[in-house]
């Protein structure tokens, strides 16, 4: 397989919504709370220049299980 960076990029997506799964299936067990609680991380830029108005809102659920996937799947992006 060619390595590029669009590659990475895909394998990392992967990779957190994987996470994410995982984390929703065991959301209900009380033991691996810390495991699936969210981290919330926001980016809303937006301006005004009387003419052109843009708001631009950006959220991003973080959990350790999503941040393992990511790592995970960047240790299988390095090793094929």
């Amino acid at each position: 397989m060619k390595k590029n960076g669009w590659i990475l990029l895909l394998f990392v997506v992967l990779g957190l919504a994987a996470g994410t799964l995982v984390a929703r299936w065991l959301q209900d067990v009380p033991g691996l709370s810390f495991l699936t609680r969210a981290m919330p991380v926001t980016l809303e830029p937006s301006a005004d220049l009387a003419v052109l108005r843009f708001d631009l809102n950006f959220s991003l659920n973080l959990t350790l299980l999503s941040i393992i996937g990511a790592a995970a799947a960047i240790w299988l992006y390095r090793k094929f």
